[in-house]
C-alpha cells in the first residue's frame, strides 16, 4: 500500500490527545497612511486582527485539518484573547473540553503586526509577545492531570508540545508516558528547550536549533544517535529547515530525508506543529517512523508554502505524496 492509500485510509477514526502550551496567534494588519508629527514613525490604520491557535494549540489544529479527531489538554485565561483562541480552536473542529480556564492568568499571546501600503504586500514590522506569566494553582494542575487521564483513555496518540510556559511539569509528562505505556500508543514529543528533561516518550521530533543547543553547533550522526539512546527514545526526527530531516532509529542505519518542494520557504511560522501532527497522526494509522517521517516531510513541505500560522489538510497531503517521487534515505551526514 502506498503512503498516500495509507493517509486516506488510516488517518480518519484515530484520535490523538495534544498536551501543552496553547498560545494565541495573532495578526494586527494596518494600513500606512502617513508619518506621524509626534516621531519620525508611519501612522497604523488598524484594518483587522485574526487570531489563530499557535503552539500546543497549532499542534491540534493541524491533526484536526488531517481529518483525525484531536483533543487540546492545557490552561487558557478567561480574557479576550483566550476566549478569541478557544472560537478559533472550535471552528477547526478542535476538541476543547480539555482546556483548564484559569481566571488568574492572560492566554499566553504572539500578537504581529503586519503593515504596507493601499494594494501592496503587507510587511510584518514587529511582534509583541504577551507571556502570561502566573502562578498556576495546585487545583488546576489536578484538574489539567485529571482531564488528560480521561482525554487519553480512548486515544491512538499523545502529543507532547512544550514551548516552555510550564503546562508539561514532571507530573504531566509521566502521566502521559505512563498512559502511553499501559494502552500502547506511541507517545511524541517536541520540546523547545527542555528535551533532555524527558526520557522515556516513543519518539521525538526537535528542529536543528534544539539538537544544537544540546549538542553543540557541530553535531553529528553518531551525536544524534547517542541523544536518542540517552532520551530512551525508539526514534529521533531532527528537522533541518530547507534541508529536510535525519531519522535515527533502533537497529536501523541513519537516514536523511530530503526536502520536499520549494527550498525557499514563504514562511515557516508553526511548521514544527505541523511536522509532529502529520508524524504523529501517521504513527497512530500504524505507519514505520520511516513512512511516518516521510508523511511529515511532505505536510512540513506544504505549509512553509502558506503564510502565517497554517495547517494541512488531507487532500493536499496526498496530493503532495502522489505526484512527488519519494527520494530513497540516504546514510545521514554531519554537518
Amino acid at each position: 500500500m502506498t503512503l498516500q492509500q495509507n493517509v486516506q485510509s488510516g488517518f480518519a477514526g484515530k484520535r490523538v490527545v495534544v498536551v501543552g502550551d496553547a498560545l494565541a496567534d495573532q495578526f494586527l494588519e494596518g494600513t500606512i497612511s502617513r508619518v506621524s508629527r509626534e516621531a519620525p514613525v508611519f501612522i497604523l490604520r488598524h484594518d483587522e486582527t485574526t487570531t489563530f491557535p499557535g503552539g500546543a494549540a497549532n499542534a491540534a489544529a493541524n491533526v484536526a485539518a488531517l481529518g483525525t479527531e484531536a483533543i487540546l489538554i492545557g490552561y487558557i485565561g478567561t480574557d479576550p484573547n483566550g476566549q478569541a483562541l478557544s472560537t478559533s480552536l472550535e471552528k477547526r473542529n478542535v476538541d476543547t473540553s480539555g482546556l483548564v480556564s484559569v481566571s488568574e492568568m492572560s492566554t499566553i499571546t504572539k500578537l504581529r503586526v503586519l503593515a504596507g501600503h493601499s494594494h501592496a504586500n503587507r510587511q510584518q514590522v514587529i511582534r509583541i509577545d504577551y507571556d502570561g506569566e502566573s502562578t498556576i494553582a495546585p487545583e488546576y494542575r489536578a484538574a489539567l492531570l485529571a482531564k488528560l487521564s480521561d482525554a487519553a483513555k480512548t486515544a491512538d496518540a499523545i502529543i507532547i508540545s512544550d514551548y516552555g510556559y510550564d503546562v508539561v511539569s514532571a507530573s504531566v509528562f509521566d502521566a502521559a508516558k505512563s498512559i502511553a505505556k499501559e494502552r500502547r500508543i506511541p507517545l511524541v514529543i517536541d520540546s523547545r528547550h527542555r528535551l533532555t528533561e524527558f526520557t522515556g516518550a516513543t519518539t521525538a521530533t526537535p528542529n536543528r536549533e534544539e539538537v544544537e543547543q544540546i549538542l553543540g553547533a557541530d553535531f553529528t550522526a553518531d551525536d544524534c544517535s547517542r541523544l536518542r539512546e540517552q532520551l530512551g527514545l525508539d526514534a529521533l526526527l531532527v528537522t533541518n529547515g530547507n534541508k529536510g530531516m535525519m531519522l535515527f532509529q533502533i537497529d536501523a542505519d541513519p537516514a536523511t530525508i530530503p526536502v520536499v518542494g520549494s527550498a525557499q520557504p514563504v514562511d515557516g511560522t508553526g511548521a514544527g506543529d505541523t511536522v509532529i501532527a502529520a508524524y504523529t497522526v501517521a504513527l497512530a494509522a500504524g505507519m514505520s517512523f520511516r513512512e511516518a517521517a516521510e508523511v511529515a516531510n511532505h505536510a512540513g513541505g506544504i505549509v512553509v508554502m502558506k503564510k502565517g500560522t497554517a495547517t494541512v489538510t488531507v487532500a493536499e497531503l496526498i496530493d503532495s505524496l502522489s505526484n512527488i517521487d519519494t527520494a530513497t534515505a540516504s546514510p545521514a551526514c554531519t554537518k
